[in-house]
Formats: C-alpha cells, structure tokens, sequence
C-alpha cells in the first residue's frame, strides 16, 4: 500500500485534500479504524453530554489541520490579504449570528462595520462566527493578525438560516452547504500549480472531489448532507463502509489534513498525518452528534398535498421506487448496494469518470429520501437540478412508462418526505 507524505501530495494531487462528506461512511475493521459505533445504535445510546461533546467537535475542533492549511497551503495569508466579509460570503461561506456581539450587530446593520475589509474577516474569525473555520488571532505590533487557519466538519456541513441577512443566521448544522464553493476557495493558494488551480476551480458550488488527491481524475461529487442518518448502516454514497466514524477518519485525515492515520487496503490508501492522533478519540462523540440531526420537514405549502397523496401511490406501485427506497428509511442500503448500470445517474457526463469505480466498493447506495426536497441539485454528481429531473431520469431509465402528470405527482410525494 502507498503512503502518502506531504511533499509527494504537494508535488502531486493531494492539494485536494478539503472538506467532503464527513456525513457519510463506515468503518471496516482494518479499513480505517473500527471506532465502535454502528450507525443506527449511537442516538439511543449516546449521552446527552456526549451529544453535546460531538456538537463542539464538530463545529469548532480542526484535528489539527492547521498544519496543511497554514503551513503548507498558505491559506492565512489568502484570507488576511484578500477575503473580506463580502468576497467570503460570495464563495459560500457562512457566519453564525448568534456568535455576533450587539455592537458587531449594530455595525453591520448601520454600516460602521465594513465589508469589503479583510480585517473584518478576521475580527470575525477572533470571534469564532465564521462558519467552519478557525483562526488564531494575535495582535502583532498592536494590529489583529491571523496567524493561522484551520477547517472544521461544518464548513460544508452546515449552513445558516439566514434570519440576519444573506449567508447570516443561525446555524443548521447537518445541511449540505451547496452555496459553498471549495474548489475556488482551494485555488486563491499560492502554493499551488496553474494546472491545480484550474482543476479546483472547475468544481462549482456545491461541489468536492474526494478522490483527486488520490486518483488524480477530476470527477466533482455534490456535498450530501449530514442528517436523517440513524439507523443506516450504508452511509457514503458507494456503502465504502458501515459507521459515519469510517467517513470522518477519512475525510479528517486525507482531505482536512488532520493530525492521524487512514487506512483503506481495498484501495490502497495509507495516509498518515503529524506524529500525534487527534482524531480517533473523537469519533465517538462526533458520530453521536451527527447521528442525532433528523432530516428537515418540508416547509408549510411546499407541496401539493393531493398530487403527494397520489404520487404515493405511484412510487410504491406503478413507479416501484419503494422497491429500493423502501422502509421507514426509504433506503436498502442496510441489505445490499446497486451497480452502476442500475442508476439514473451514470453513465457520468462526457470525460466524467465513474465514480463508483474510483471507490472501495464500485457500487452505489441507495440515498434516503427523507429532508430530500431540501437539498438540490439531486443524484452524486449533481445531475438532476430538481426531483422532476429525478423522476424523469428514472422514468427513462426503467421505462415506467409515467405520464407526466405522473411524474409531476412523484415529485410532489418526494417533495413532502
């Protein structure tokens, strides 16, 4: 098995090391660390003070990768020089407004605050209320001065309800950021190539390439969300593994940078960061947090009740969509996993490769449907722009032979999942 050092990533393709999917995964023994949690066990189970342990951990803790985003990829000096309030909510990140002082809030509102100034950014930072990043704040020669910067699980895992204002609100932790645009954040690093920087740039909103440090092929994956994951067992979107623990390891160590080991043999991933753990003892807690976020409700009027009450009928009859998403989870995931031949979303697009053939499995999980309607574009490559083009695809696919009333009447049932 390879093992990858910092400079081999450096020369290679490991700059793509950031922010995917620390909702999804497993651990199988030898593969990543057995972090003794299974998936659907940990919300009955787990303490309330553990939930709470895994909460911290999950918004604030960086397992210190500091190391790949300071030190090697510079990404201080991007945010101290050019990312003002303005220009970071513009690539999706967020701010977390109860963590604003009343004075901060007053600013903002009267205009006292500016925006367009990196140094807001960082006094934000100081604050703690930029969503998913951390930085250390010293004054150097009486001056604020960001000195270091790390990321968390929430940067792509949560998202604010925007109660103060665009991209300003409350946090909702467990809901995919799809405004976030990791790729371009990635590419403002001085340490990277030409070449990488287009790569990364190429991505989109929404979207991350968990393997590109690995494989080298650009194939980008929507940011899927953290909630409604109790009780399955299939947590990635290929069922690599059977507990989130599996995914965080993978995520905090390959793609954060954080201080610990990844091994995946099936793969021939062996990936150690630092010489010190500071990941494995939190995955319990962290698991129990994530396990205990339920899916969403569809707002009031987000459906047509009637045309839902139909399109139950059609999904669990004629359409047979219960047939794979079927259950109170609306997922086989626990019993089996699906070629890629069975799914509506591949073949990927032209020059697109597979990416159930870039994973440990080579197959697909079948996604759980509740809190759905809250998070397009639709399938892992974001190929659907909404569940319309969802039932469309499948109704191709399989030749249901819906008519599009019908169509319209499934989309309307998943809507109010």
């Amino acid at each position: 098995m390879a093992r990858i050092s910092r400079q081999q990533a450096m020369n290679g393709r490991a700059p793509g090391r950031a922010w995917l999917a620390l909702a999804a995964g497993a651990a199988l023994a030898g593969c990543g660390g057995g972090d003794g949690l299974v998936a659907g066990d940990a919300p009955a189970e787990a303490s309330a003070s553990t939930i709470d342990q895994g909460r911290q951990i999950f918004r604030h803790d960086t397992f210190g990768d500091e190391t790949f985003w300071s030190d090697t990829l510079r990404m201080h000096e991007v945010i101290a020089k050019a990312v003002d309030p303005k220009t970071a909510l513009s690539v999706g990140l967020k701010v977390d407004a109860e963590a604003l002082p009343a004075e901060v809030v007053k600013g903002i509102q009267d205009g006292s605050i500016s925006l367009t100034d990196p140094a807001t950014t960082i006094a934000l930072l100081k604050l703690g209320a930029v969503v998913g990043l951390e930085g250390t704040v010293e004054s150097i020669d009486g001056k604020d001065t960001l000195t270091r910067v790390g990321v968390t699980c929430a940067l792509c895992h949560s998202t604010v309800d925007d109660s103060f204002a665009a991209g300003i609100g409350k946090r909702l932790d467990g809901w995919p950021n799809r405004d976030l645009d990791p790729g371009r954040i990635i590419s403002l690093s001085p340490a990277l190539k030409p070449a990488q920087k287009a790569v990364y740039a190429s991505w989109g909103k929404g979207k991350y390439d968990p393997r590109y440090n690995f494989d080298g092929r650009n194939g980008p994956q929507v940011i899927p969300p953290a909630y409604g994951l109790a009780g399955i067992h299939g947590i990635t979107v290929t069922g690599d593994g059977n507990e989130i623990a599996y995914w965080n390891r993978y995520v905090g160590v390959t793609q954060m940078g954080g201080h610990g080991t990844f091994r995946e043999p099936r793969l021939g991933i062996d990936v150690s960061h630092g010489t010190d753990d500071l990941v494995s003892s939190k995955l319990p807690a962290l698991q129990a947090y994530q396990l205990s976020l339920a899916a969403p409700a569809p707002p009031a009027g987000s459906f047509d009740a009637s045309a839902a009450a139909r399109g139950r009928i059609l999904f669990e009859g004629k359409a047979g969509c219960s047939g794979c998403h079927g259950g109170a989870l609306f997922t086989d995931a626990n019993e089996r996993l699906h070629d890629p031949a069975e799914v509506a979303s591949e073949p990927e697009a032209d020059g697109v490769p597979s990416y159930a053939s870039r994973t440990a499995t080579k197959q697909y999980r079948t996604s759980p449907l509740r809190g759905v309607w809250q998070h397009p574009p639709y399938f892992h490559n974001g190929s659907a722009a909404t569940l319309e083009e969802v039932v469309v695809a499948y109704n191709g696919k399989r030749t249901l032979g819906l008519s599009g009333a019908e169509v319209a009447d499934v989309a309307q049932y998943l809507k109010s999942l």
